[in-house]
């Protein structure tokens, strides 16, 4: 509920997204909805409601709707971070970035110094070897840490893991284990890299920690908190819930339902991280599911995952596949759904009016899932499907326009072009690839309705930095990727707000200001779409007004 019946909040600018009125001065709520856009005076003669000049010096856009992230963004913190570059964890606390080996050694061994129980296995995450040109970190490095506590390395991807040998040994992997993924040495022994699920669900109590920490309340929360401290209003767990598990269900629906709860939340139905794996149950579960949703939680989405990571060398990639693949590399990625299957996977979902999303790195993904989305809707033709190809890296012209004839969306990965461009240039898929890698601009030209997202954990939540991307398209490095690919300000301040409410089938309630919505607001220091575009991720965020409550940031320390 609103903190008054009526409420007018007065702003520095208010953009809307509302092509009939692109700006405005002020906006009036009443309840949790949106009364109306205009003047002060405009908006005085429709109550005597109350004028909030609270934001009189900011900047209020649509609640920022992230499309693709994952509540394991709130749980990951109960372990170390080892990544490459700095993060901020849930409690505000900034961890520094390791750039190089022993950097990731010398706090592995600080961690496992503070642990008693000589068998419990050290867990971290965010580590990705490409960042240290050279040789990638194996089971052989991690062994300086200890020989005899099992350690296990998630990567940034959330597609490979790192173990020591005392993880090999407790875990029974040998150069027998049939498991794809597997990485193997010189001599034919496994060096530590386990490359996607199947492999990694080897490493048995290790990998299941992690199923396990994104189930809590405490993630959950910690989700929303860091959602809410850079302007989402609603946030999208794609495909790492299990609701064919009541006890999540339940889960998700007491703590998102309650009133301090600060974002909402769309929860995917998926069998990514165990569960019920037959596409028919899971249809049905989700048909069930949906009738429990809410203003604040809702389902009707499905994840699937076709390939793997770029960086992992494990997407699926058309030749001339990768560019300078590690040694005793196979040449292509790993398909995590046999390619002839996926049709007869994404029909039941589709016949239950479900909109299905597929993790689609590589264009040979893409490929896949485009063409088991027209074979469906040859069998079952439905308009308004809005199925999606998730993160879309190299996905080509040619299927965009396939995309845009069969009715299908885009949510681009665009914060790869600063984490990890220069590494995708030098290395995984060379300079031309690499140039129109997340391509929005072609995307928006070839007429595919476009959102872009951040992934987290994988990169840190907030769209002040997809937009930075997609507008400039600048590496690590300063280098920029793609010129022509750049897109608008307005066109990526779409994209984070009413384009990705558009995929989520959620347009007619929020992604814009305008009266009968939700009253959710990121409140911005600055103007993105007037600021130097480069400026774009600097702007400072007071926090959010979610159904017409303010609630502002955590203060950072």
């Amino acid at each position: 509920m609103a903190e008054s019946a009526d409420t007018i909040y007065r702003a520095r600018r208010v953009i809307t997204m509302n092509p009939a009125q692109p700006a405005a001065e002020a906006v009036a709520v009443r309840g949790d909805r949106i009364l109306a856009v205009g003047t002060v005076d405009e908006l005085s003669s429709w109550s005597d409601g109350r004028v909030d000049d609270r934001f009189a010096a900011k900047v209020l856009v649509p609640g920022f709707v992230e499309a693709h992230s994952h509540v394991m963004a709130g749980g990951m913190w109960t372990m170390p971070y080892i990544g490459y570059h700095d993060r901020r964890g849930a409690d505000g606390k900034l961890w520094t970035g390791c750039t190089a080996f022993d950097d990731v050694i010398d706090r592995l061994t600080e961690a496992e110094s503070a642990m008693t129980d000589p068998g419990e296995p050290l867990l971290a995450w965010g580590l990705d070897p490409i960042y240290f040109r050279g040789e990638r970190m194996l089971a052989r490095h991690l062994d300086r840490v200890s020989e005899t506590r099992p350690i296990f390395v998630y990567h940034a991807s959330g597609h490979l893991a790192t173990v020591n040998t005392a993880m090999l040994q407790r875990s029974a992997i040998t150069a027998d284990t049939p498991t794809p993924g597997v990485s193997l040495d010189e001599s034919g022994r496994p060096d530590g890299e386990l490359q996607e699920p199947a492999a990694m669900q080897l490493a048995g109590d290790a990998f299941a920690r992690l199923g396990s920490v994104m189930r809590t309340e405490e993630a959950m929360w910690n989700y929303a908190r860091e959602a809410r401290n850079t302007g989402a209003t609603l946030i999208t767990d794609l495909g790492t819930s299990q609701l064919s598990d009541p006890e999540q269900a339940e889960r998700w629906q007491r703590v998102v339902n309650h009133d301090d709860y600060p974002t909402r939340v769309v929860v995917a139905l998926s069998s990514m991280m165990g569960g019920l794996s037959d596409p028919a149950q899971l249809a049905a579960i989700g048909t069930d599911i949906g009738a429990t949703a809410t203003d604040k939680l809702r389902f009707g989405i499905v994840k699937i995952v076709l390939d793997g990571s770029m960086q992992g060398f494990t997407a699926r990639i058309s030749w001339p596949h990768y560019y300078r693949a590690p040694d005793g590399h196979p040449g292509n990625g790993l398909w995590l759904l046999a390619p002839d299957q996926v049709a007869d996977i994404v029909e039941p979902f589709h016949v239950a009016g479900l909109t299905v999303h597929a993790h689609c790195n590589g264009d040979e993904a893409t490929e896949v899932f485009v063409d088991a989305v027209e074979q469906v809707l040859e069998r079952h033709p439905r308009w308004d499907h809005r199925h999606t190809v998730q993160h879309c890296q190299l996905t080509t012209k040619a299927q965009y326009r396939r995309m845009a004839a069969l009715g299908m969306c885009a949510n681009i990965f665009s914060n790869h072009l600063y984490y990890w461009g220069d590494e995708h240039h030098d290395i995984t898929i060379g300079p031309e690839r690499a140039r129109g890698m997340d391509a929005c601009g072609t995307a928006l030209r070839e007429g595919v309705p476009l959102s872009f997202h951040c992934d987290a954990p994988v990169t840190p939540m907030g769209h002040l930095h997809t937009m930075w991307c997609a507008v400039n398209r600048l590496t690590a490095s300063g280098r920029v990727l793609g010129e022509d690919e750049r897109i608008s300000p307005n066109d990526a301040l779409h994209a984070a707000t009413l384009g990705a409410a558009w995929q989520l089938k959620l347009d007619h309630d929020i992604g814009s200001i305008e009266a009968g919505k939700l009253a959710d607001f990121a409140v911005l220091d600055d103007d993105p779409l007037t600021v130097d575009p480069v400026a774009i991720k600097d702007i400072g965020v007071w926090g959010t007004v979610l159904g017409g409550v303010p609630s502002p940031a955590d203060t950072m320390s």
